[in-house]
């Protein structure tokens, strides 16, 4: 039986988590066992997107919304006149059995203001965890917020016991962060990924000598930049994208277009909405960063440092790099299939394979799930007889596709919001 008191905390701290958009599915699997509850597969969370684009799944919420910061951009920040409370170890750990046994949730996903210091944080939410795994033997998905500043020792008890952790970056530049949130620098973010990393390493390279040695965050780390909080460029923000990929193996890194939440303080920008087309630019780039081969320059540089907010990224590569069109869709290698716009990841293998046993044609493609209306412009196929984007010349091209985009949306371009979880490129 949940309390009245749990549940007044539980209207508070669920509603101050909702900012943090680095939740993902759990990307992990484990089986129950015997007298345990609950279990983990790699897509066992159920996800919702709200309106505006924000994730609101799992049993989302914070240990407390004290903290002891003054960041800008945050409606915790410890000069708002706010409601505060926070939870104990206990009452989250009973909180989430009671949700799971209802069928509420499916997993936890736990983060918090920065209360007394990064230490006595950081051990509260750990203890939440080996509550739950070992008090309760619950087996289902957990997701830690790893507090900046924290020792290595926490960090990494953390990561025995959760899927996934998580450490925010929020600010892509440490100028910007030390501007809106004066009591932190990149330093104190960067290193816990370092640990982070490091401990899912060793724990990889053990388990290849021996089979039964502890996960640690098996799901890997993940994190959430604010997009329109600062003056950084998207050139600015997939590069530093890109290197956590590269450096940190980072699983996902989560774009959050900035909520406008603290419209007194000077320092941050005067907006009526979040730049919502602009996120959800990103988190197109952010795939073909992932999945389809590019590297950060070819997207986004000094030259053209932001996304083009009308036209997919790998549409604007394209027009950008006229010399390399139209392709040949029956000879062409797959790196070079998957830069045709209107190709996907998944239809570069039907290509492959159909393409053994015939010449393939425009009726074939679209049979594969090629979009057709961008892809024409890029390619030569068996019939194809449409001009390409040679004859054409790439404004043309352009002008073309946003008058196929708003006609495809009675006459006016909307916004379809792209869900971080699914591909949205073609």
């Amino acid at each position: 039986m949940i309390s009245e008191s749990s549940l007044e905390k539980l209207k508070i701290l669920a509603g101050a988590a909702k900012y943090d958009v680095s939740c993902a599915s759990s990307g992990t699997q484990r089986s129950n066992t015997n007298g345990g509850i609950g279990n983990a597969s790699a897509w066992g969370i159920c996800h919702s997107f709200t309106e505006d684009g924000r994730c609101v799944s799992l049993l989302k919420i914070m240990l407390s919304n004290y903290c002891i910061y003054d960041c800008a951009y945050c409606i915790n920040r410890k000069s708002n006149e706010i409601p505060r409370t926070s939870f104990t170890p206990d009452e989250i750990a009973k909180l989430t059995i009671e949700f799971y046994r209802r069928n509420y949730i499916e997993g936890l996903f736990l983060s918090s203001g920065v209360l007394v210091n990064p230490d006595h944080t950081m051990e509260r939410i750990v203890s939440v965890a080996k509550l739950l795994r070992t008090e309760h033997r619950y087996n289902g998905y957990i997701h830690l917020k790893a507090i900046p500043g924290a020792s290595p020792q926490l960090i990494a008890d953390a990561g025995r016991w959760a899927d996934r952790l998580s450490v925010n970056i929020e600010i892509p530049t440490e100028n910007n962060l030390k501007l809106l949130a004066p009591d932190k620098d990149f330093k104190s973010v960067l290193e816990p990924m370092k640990i982070i990393s490091a401990n899912i390493l060793e724990s990889k390279a053990e388990r290849k000598i021996h089979r039964n040695a502890p996960l640690f965050s098996p799901a890997g780390q993940s994190t959430q930049l604010i997009i329109g909080a600062t003056d950084d460029t998207d050139h600015t923000i997939l590069k530093l994208s890109s290197a956590l990929y590269s450096r940190r193996d980072l699983k996902r890194v989560y774009y959050s277009g900035y909520i406008p939440v603290n419209s007194y303080d000077t320092r941050l920008p005067v907006l009526n909405a979040p730049p919502l087309r602009r996120e959800h630019r990103l988190y197109q780039a952010d795939w073909l960063l992932r999945f389809y081969g590019f590297g950060s320059q070819e997207i986004v540089n000094p030259e053209n440092p932001n996304l083009d907010l009308e036209l997919d990224p790998k549409v604007s590569w394209a027009l950008r790099n006229p010399h390399l069109f139209p392709i040949d869709i029956n000879k062409a290698d797959p790196a070079m299939l998957l830069r045709i716009p209107g190709i996907g990841t998944r239809s570069v293998p039907l290509i492959l394979l159909a393409r053994q046993h015939q010449r393939l044609n425009s009726t074939h493609l679209k049979k594969m799930g090629v979009v057709m209306k961008r892809a024409r412009y890029f390619i030569t196929c068996n019939e194809l007889r449409s001009q390409n984007i040679q004859e054409l010349k790439p404004e043309l091209v352009r002008q073309l596709l946003l008058e196929k985009k708003a006609i495809g949306n009675d006459g006016a371009v909307q916004l379809k919001l792209f869900h971080p979880m699914m591909p949205a490129l073609r």
